[in-house]
This record gives C-alpha cells, structure tokens and sequence, in this order.
C-alpha cells in the first residue's frame, strides 16, 4: 500500500474541527434523502421511456420537481459509491475497478483518514446521519465502526458477502444484517423492507432536527428474486417485481416522509449506481435495451436522475444540466450552508475536490458549472501486492461528453470513439473519422483537450491496510510490473 502524504491549508478558523453553524435561510437547513438504486438504468422507469414497466410512485416523484436527462455515474458499484462519496473521479481515489471488501479483503477499505469524506462534513455541519441497505467497501467483522468513522451516526447494513460466512450471502430473504448490536440473519424478513423500516425510524426519531439519509438500495442487483408482493417463474419476471418493489418503496418512503410533517423541507434525491444487468433488455423508446452495466455506453453510465425538493425545486421540470457523480459532494455539503471549504475539516478541505455544486440550477433552472462529464472504471481489473490492492491499468479508458458529443478514450490516452449523441443516442456511428465540419471539429477539439488535463498514471486505492485475514485473497501480482 503506498502511503499518502496530505498538504494542509495554512489557514483555518479557529475551532475548525468542531461542529459549525450552517447560514441557511429559513428555520433549519433542508433534510436530504439520497436514495441510490442499485443495477437499475433509464429503461426501467416509465417517466424516462421504459415502455415493460409502469413505475407510478417515482414518476411521481419526479413529476414533483426536476428530472435530469445528462447525468453520469461510474459503470460499476464500487467506483460510482466511492466518487460520490469524496467528489473524486476514480484516477483520483484510485477505486477505478469493482472491489469487494468483505468478499476479497486483502486489507483493502474505505479509509476516511485518506480520503475526502461527504458524510463527515454533513455531521460537521449539524445533520443526524443514516445509511441503510449496502456498503461493501469496508469489512465490518474487520472495522466494526467503520460507518461510524465514515460520519454516520446510525447504520442498518446488509454486510455485503463475508468471505466463510454463508449466511452473509443474504441481502432479500432471510438477510444477514449488521447494526450496532452486530451481524444476525434476520430469519423470514425480507431485506429491503428491514432497511425501509429502520429509515422511518430514523425520521421519527430525528426528526426535530435536519437530516442525512442515505438509503444505497439492495435492490433491483441480481440475484433475481421473489418480492413479498409477487411470485416469477423466470429472471426477467423477477427483476420486474423488484423493480416495482423498489417503487413501492420510494412511495412508502415519501408517505413517511408526509406523515411526519418532513416532506416540505426535505430534499428528495432519486439515482442508480450504474446501469441494468447486461442479463435483462428492456423496452425503451421504441427499442430493446441490453443491460449496460460495467460498459461506459450511456446505458451503463447515463442514470434516471431526479430531485424532488417542495417550495425550492419547481415541479415538472426537466434539465439537460451536465452532471456526475463527484457533484453530489460539493452540492449536499451546499444545500446544507457549508459550501465554503473554510467550513469544512482541516483534512477535507486539504483534498482535490473534482466535483461541482449544482444547487443553482435546482433553484433558478440554471445551467450546470461543467462543460463536461466523466466516466470511468468498472470491471474486476484490479488484484492483491505485495503493496496492496493495484489496478491493472496505468491509465483506465474513459469516456467525456458535453450535451451533445461524446469521446471515448483508450488505455493508450488516445480519441478511438466520437459519437453525436444528438443524432445518434444509441452510439451506433463512429464518426471519428467524419470530423467534416467545423461543429464535429471544435467539439471533438475540446473534450480532448480535457484529456490533457488528467493525471498521467491512475492512482490506485488509497488506504491505509488492514491486518491480514484469513479469508484474504491470495497476492497474484508483483507490484507496478504486472500492470499494462
């Protein structure tokens, strides 16, 4: 593991490491309910064009305020979870690929001494913090407070697959939970409603003061199950009863929310990790649609997007405002009064931050500040040194885009892709080779310019290990050499 040598900002306001005093207009900063599904693209949500399912409760939510059509995630679990979680792109925090901390260990984990850490400064700046469903970048047998050194102030957790411990493979029926009384299969239940519960809870709970719940669904990820509400013979039957559960839920969800007199000043944040499983096609537009989880197609990388947020954000609107995921950083940490980094911890503040609030264009229908968005990474590219956990890549292929022109980029730094979304939203022609007019020419001009702008060599995860385990995956690679 290489060791990270952290520059400090000089100057700071005395106290900087207590608790702050957010400028907020009104009686109390906004609660924040960010709900990430897991493994669920646009063609699965009836407002943005699914055409095999009826969604009714988060086009609801949507119809409730502004729905965006331009934001990117990472294509997979681990490196869109660990950007939104520091405002870093994956070169950055160098999670570029999937790693499953309780599965592979290694001494691998979310290391928040290391990195930037979102819901550190949300405590910081006056929330009760909650998270609920999946994690999988720490290993809780291992790091028992792990969460709560992350920021969070109550946790209710599927562990995420522990390597030799069968019953953890539940995350549906019959889950293995872990809490602060620790880790237990909780027999008959089925996980996402435990999860939902212990949200409701929290909000009755907290709710005289502002709030931070983050709610990463285990749903709609494979395997494909039964629901309480319905019974399948197929995959495809399945995923779409998880589908409408995970509906269910965020309908469930915003009763609560009504219920305890919080919905008028609760920020509603609907998204997805990443795109479907490449194992389902939806209907989408007049089209079939693979799956395209763990590709950077905008199938895998372009999310359903929606905020919802009464009095602030007016409903029916819809926002091609350039967006990803290092935004949701700096624009919670805004929303909540704290946006200036002079506010923030000493560690925190020292950090690169890649991303960019986007709180103006929810209250004026703003533009976005980006002409660009990212995405990156995905796939089990990465194995145990000596060192610690290396990518395989120096430089991950990526891909860039502005509202119109998306570039893809190779391993080698070099343009190999160009597509006029516009014309073609399906990628389906190559036009690097057309660039014939001065439009094609300037645009493709300006997203490679930005590839100028990127680290020569990906950083590869950042953190300080672990004690070795027993379940730890074998060392397979000499450090540096074995990479491409």
């Amino acid at each position: 593991m290489y060791r990270v040598f952290l520059t400090f900002i000089a100057v700071f306001f005395l106290g900087c490491n207590g608790p702050i005093k957010t400028s907020v207009v009104g009686d109390r900063p906004p609660n924040i309910l960010f709900i990430l599904v897991d493994d669920l693209g646009k063609e699965w949500v009836s407002d943005y064009g699914a055409e095999d399912i009826v969604t009714p409760n988060i086009d609801k939510l949507a119809a409730s305020g502004m729905q965006f059509n331009n934001v990117y995630s990472m294509p997979q679990c681990t490196p869109s979870r660990v950007t939104l979680l520091t405002g870093q792109y994956p070169f950055r925090h160098g999670w570029v690929n999937h790693w499953d901390v309780p599965r592979w260990g290694g001494g691998a984990h979310f290391d928040e001494t290391v990195n930037p850490s979102l819901v550190q400064e949300m405590r910081r700046a006056g929330y009760k913090t909650c998270v609920a469903g999946k994690w999988q970048i720490d290993d809780f047998r291992v790091e028992p407070d792990a969460l709560t050194r992350a920021g969070f102030d109550e946790f209710c957790m599927w562990t995420g697959y522990e390597a030799g411990v069968e019953p953890s493979a539940e995350r549906y029926w019959d889950p293995y939970i872990f809490t602060k009384e620790g880790s237990s299969t909780y027999t008959d239940a089925f996980g996402p409603d435990v999860f939902r519960d212990f949200i409701i809870q929290f909000m009755k709970d907290n709710k005289k003061e502002p709030m931070f719940i983050y709610y990463p669904m285990v749903l709609t990820h494979t395997p494909f199950v039964d629901t309480p509400d319905e019974s399948a013979n197929n995959n495809l039957g399945k995923h779409k009863a998880m589908v409408r559960y995970t509906d269910k839920i965020v309908g469930e969800l915003m009763e609560a929310l009504k219920g305890n007199q919080l919905l008028d000043n609760t920020m509603v944040v609907f998204t997805t990790d990443n795109g479907t499983t490449g194992a389902i096609t939806g209907g989408y537009k007049g089209r079939k649609i693979k799956g395209g989880k763990a590709s950077t197609v905008e199938a895998g990388i372009c999310e359903p997007f929606i905020i919802s947020w009464p009095g602030k954000v007016k409903a029916n609107q819809t926002s091609d405002a350039l967006i990803d995921f290092t935004d949701m950083l700096p624009t919670f940490i805004d929303v909540a009064g704290a946006a200036s980094t002079n506010k923030w911890t000493q560690h925190n503040a020292s950090q690169i931050i890649d991303g960019k609030s986007f709180k103006n264009v929810l209250l004026d229908s703003t533009e976005s500040a980006r002409e660009w968005i990212l995405g990156m990474g995905g796939g089990n590219n990465a194995r145990l040194t000596a060192n610690g956990v290396e990518n395989q890549y120096n430089f991950r292929d990526r891909v860039l885009r502005n509202k119109k022109y998306k570039l893809y980029i190779s391993s080698n730094r070099a343009p190999e892709k160009f597509f006029d979304l516009k014309v073609d939203p399906y990628e389906e022609h190559n036009i690097i080779d057309s660039l014939n007019t001065k439009e094609r020419t300037t645009n493709f001009e300006r997203l490679k310019q930005v590839l100028e702008s990127f680290p020569i060599k990906d950083n590869d995860p950042k953190y300080q290990s672990n004690p070795d385990q027993e379940w730890d995956v074998e060392i397979t690679a000499e450090s540096e050499r074995w990479k491409i």
